[in-house]
């Protein structure tokens, strides 16, 4: 399985190294990693916590810090083969999770399929050419406070993705 989430944030991943480290979005990811068997350790904002994941990667629809946390179009579509190759270089990928509608859009571009026909909703899963594509809002802070994802939400759609895989460890 992957995780895409949008960019690295500027006090998170930029800074530690380590996607969703350091800033209020990992909390709510990684705590829900280790719930469901993605992950095992400790999440401690640090990456050097020993927190590993399992049978998952994180990475990003956008390379770089986005200034204002938000990417241009222009700069999605740049990123846009980095992260095909990437997804392309893993033989065994089954499962995409995609955090909010950017990195929705991003991978249904990516690999070059109608977005009507893959429309972004929260807890939709859409099938791919040899994946299956789980949508969930980001777990950013803005979107956790004013309720438009709640923890319960977002781990819903993590247990509809670890159903579809082997049991968790």
């Amino acid at each position: 399985m992957v995780i895409i989430g949008l960019a690295p944030g500027l006090k998170g991943a930029n800074r530690t190294g380590r996607p969703f480290t350091g800033d209020y979005a990992g909390v709510l990811l990684y705590e829900t990693l280790i719930k469901f068997g993605f992950a095992q350790g400790t999440y401690h904002a640090d990456p050097k916590d020993g927190l590993e994941l399992q049978d998952c990667m994180i990475v990003n629809a956008v390379r770089c810090v986005p200034p204002e946390n938000k990417p241009t179009p222009a700069e999605i579509k740049q990123c846009r083969p980095y992260l095909l190759n990437t997804l392309q270089a893993m033989p065994n990928l089954q499962h995409i999770l995609v955090l909010g509608r950017i990195a929705h859009e991003t991978i249904v571009r990516a690999f070059d399929l109608p977005l009507k026909s893959f429309p972004f909703a929260h807890g939709a899963v859409h099938k791919g050419p040899s994946w299956m594509l789980h949508d969930s809002y980001h777990c950013s802070r803005y979107n956790t406070q004013t309720g438009v994802l709640t923890q319960d939400m977002f781990e819903k759609v993590v247990a509809r993705l670890r159903a579809h895989l082997a049991p968790k460890r």
